[in-house]
């Protein structure tokens, strides 16, 4: 196995950082920086708690990409209250790279509490602090319950340690023609694609969606809604050690009612067998 995949789940009473400290130290640290941000969202406002994890190369979709300090101080309407919760946590071997989702709530004063689910891709800075690389949210009803803590933490394999940006660049260039082809089968046949490229323990972020967990869960939805999707990459990011991915693009997506279009993010995995399988992925507002 790359990775050491475990769960861990923690009651609603639990509400500090201090409940995470059984985690491995690397996970843990990331999961930290996240939780800080939450709790100054809940005990200051939550412009403080998001520019907790920013710096000047974040990336905010709202639902298009903006620069989330610029973002910030340009006084957006943002809700009086914002809660989020992290549910999964995953950080590269390299150190470099990391994300983390879970179930977001917020609301304006006077206005009915509204639910969704966040997912953010990570960076270390020069000064190994985490920041927000890309962040994006989708909205939902909220009538599920989270599922408990799930958290990838990096073993102490050796990774190659590449110095040319031209190779960096093709290693890049594998996920994004790995995304390229899942687009084509997609093109044929919804099913068939998520069949070949998602992990069997997906997670599926859909509008007006609870989190889908499972391949065979993210299959049945699409069958029963009669969701037909075509996609179309645009962005490409890896982590230095090459494990770990995500990249970005525009989807069609035909559902019972009207045709829809929409942004994605998914998050990849490079398994076992040398093949790479999607393990999160976020369709939103475009």
């Amino acid at each position: 196995m790359i990775y050491k995949k475990s769960l861990v789940f923690v009651t609603t009473t639990c509400l500090s950082i201090a409940c995470f400290g059984q985690l491995p130290e690397k996970v843990g640290g990331l999961l930290n920086v996240d939780k800080t941000a939450a709790n100054l969202s809940k005990s200051e406002n939550p412009r403080s708690g998001l520019k907790y994890m920013l710096d000047k190369e974040s990336i905010f979709y709202v639902p298009s990409p903006v620069n989330a300090i610029n973002y910030l101080d340009n006084r957006p309407n943002l809700p009086d209250v914002l809660n989020w919760e992290p549910n999964l946590v995953l950080v590269s071997r390299s150190l470099d790279w990391g994300v983390t989702s879970g179930p977001l709530q917020f609301q304006k004063v006077g206005a009915v509490k509204r639910n969704g689910q966040y997912l953010t891709v990570w960076r270390r800075d020069k000064k190994g602090n985490w920041k927000i690389h890309l962040r994006a949210e989708v909205e939902n009803h909220g009538k599920k319950k989270s599922t408990g803590l799930e958290y990838y933490e990096p073993d102490n394999k050796p990774f190659l340690k590449h110095r040319s940006v031209k190779r960096l660049e093709q290693r890049e260039e594998v996920v994004f023609q790995t995304d390229e082809l899942f687009s084509n089968i997609l093109k044929a046949d919804t099913k068939t694609g998520y069949s070949e490229f998602l992990a069997e323990d997906a997670r599926y972020y859909f509008p007006w969606k609870d989190e889908i967990v499972g391949k065979d869960n993210v299959l049945e939805f699409l069958k029963k809604e009669r969701i037909e999707i075509d996609t179309d990459p645009t962005e490409v990011g890896r982590a230095y050690s090459g494990e770990f991915a995500y990249t970005l693009g525009t989807a069609t997506v035909g559902t019972k009612e009207k045709v829809l279009k929409f942004s994605y993010i998914r998050v990849w995995q490079l398994k076992d067998d040398f093949n790479w399988k999607v393990i999160l992925e976020m369709m939103f507002e475009k």
